[in-house]
């Protein structure tokens, strides 16, 4: 007989039986209000692997008395969905039909745009009820149109109550356990690996069982966990919804002049398996956005940073990407070169090709020289201070501001230098 894994073995049947997403199953909340009524919408849930998404769809399936049909996006094309969608439409024009079928799509963010199209016309008609179950965030991987069909239900990885819940109802429920002599002594290890994941946890557990001689007690510390599973826990998926997360709460540590933070981030991205040069670029663009001109050389270091780690490699390339992060987190911080490009380009999307004064353009050919190119230009060279008051801007702008000099020390020289250039009479 084929083994079962313990993950379903355990899988849940009803909501009793279902652990975490109490904002969603708990008493009077939503989902459980539409199994319970029987009256399901169009719902896609969005959240990492091992929290429940697939089990979920199952109780509904179990409970639902409609026809309930089950696609793999890693599976299924488009022909394949047409074929589903047709099936749906006659149980939904059958007599005999108690309600609209249901399709559920795991996976979904694994449709491309076609495949996600052919759904369109059924989801819309009332002919099915689409579920969806996607670990990717929908706002990029769903079409909207489709997004506007069918609401967004969050699941969240599942908390250390949650997963302790679950061991419990592991060891004393499933039957391979019961006859045998199991000893929690120690969760600390298991928590970490297990990462939020339901999965997770009763794959190890599942782990740790096959492992065991004839006679052998099943004894749950952190040393057994650690010796089985010989693995990195940090993991992630670097085209997933983890690394725009953690990467997102790097930059804004960075930002928020927060040190320790940032190097927490940045441990978790080492040891996640991420690029180094991915880092050293957001560093990059970190120290340009976000310190700018209130410590420029913040942009050399992170330059340098990039460069360097290509140079020396892994893992002392870890070194030089603290002492950068560490470097920009506390440093002054301004934004205002940032801020004066966005609103140079809205400026720019608003009035169009506005012409280059006369006197700004070049004079190349005698023709240009007779139409006024480059006439009245004054070389700010052949003046004191190397300045002189002569408009850059087209005229019909009226010279709005674009940079704002913001209060850091760097800036505040920077701001009296300019005031000191254009309007020296009202110092």
């Amino acid at each position: 007989m084929n083994y079962q894994p313990l993950a379903e073995r355990l899988r849940p049947k009803t909501l009793d039986d279902y652990i975490g997403q109490k904002h969603l199953v708990g008493p009077g909340a939503v989902i459980r209000r539409m199994i319970e009524s029987g009256n399901i919408s169009s719902f896609i849930l969005w959240g990492p692997p091992g929290v429940g998404k697939t089990t979920l769809a199952r109780i509904i399936a179990e409970h639902t008395q409609v026809p309930f049909y089950t696609l793999s996006a890693v599976t299924s094309g488009v022909k394949e969905v047409r074929d589903v969608l047709e099936r749906c439409k006659q149980d939904a024009q059958s007599v005999f039909s108690k309600g609209r079928p249901i399709l559920f799509i795991d996976e979904i963010h694994r449709f491309n745009k076609s495949q996600q199209d052919s759904l369109l016309g059924a989801v819309e008609n009332g002919t099915v009820t689409l579920i969806g179950a996607t670990t990717e965030n929908p706002s990029f991987e769903v079409i909207r149109p489709l997004l506007s069909r069918a609401q967004v239900y969050v699941l969240n990885p599942l908390d250390k109550d949650d997963l302790l819940q679950l061991l419990d109802h592991a060891v004393k429920t499933d039957a391979m356990f019961k006859n045998l002599q199991v000893r929690v002594e120690q969760t600390t290890a298991l928590l970490r690996y297990s990462g939020g994941d339901a999965r997770k946890l009763l794959n190890i557990l599942d782990l740790i069982y096959q492992s065991l001689a004839p006679g052998e007690p099943m004894v749950i510390n952190d040393d057994v966990v650690t010796s089985r599973l010989q693995q990195n826990p940090l993991a992630f998926d670097k085209d997933g919804e983890m690394h725009y997360d953690i990467i997102s709460a790097f930059i804004k540590s960075i930002r928020g002049s927060d040190p320790d933070a940032a190097v927490y981030w940045l441990a978790r991205l080492i040891e996640g398996g991420e690029d180094p040069k991915f880092i050293a670029r957001r560093l990059c663009i970190s120290a340009a956005e976000d310190i700018g001109l209130a410590n420029p050389n913040a942009l050399l270091l992170a330059n340098a940073t990039f460069d360097i780690i290509q140079k020396i490699g892994w893992p002392e390339g870890r070194i030089p990407l603290s002492e950068c992060t560490i470097y920009l987190a506390a440093s002054a911080k301004s934004n205002s070169a940032y801020m004066a490009i966005n609103a140079a380009q809205q400026l720019v999307a608003a009035t169009g090709n506005a012409p280059v004064p006369l006197h700004l353009r070049n004079a190349p050919t005698k023709l240009m020289k007779q139409l006024g190119y480059g006439k009245d230009y004054k070389y700010a060279h052949d003046f004191p201070g190397h300045f002189v008051n002569q408009e850059y801007m087209p005229q019909q702008l009226h010279h709005p501001q674009l940079w704002v000099p913001q209060d850091n020390p760097a800036e505040n020289v920077m701001r009296a230098r300019q005031q000191g250039r254009w309007h020296p009479d009202e110092q």
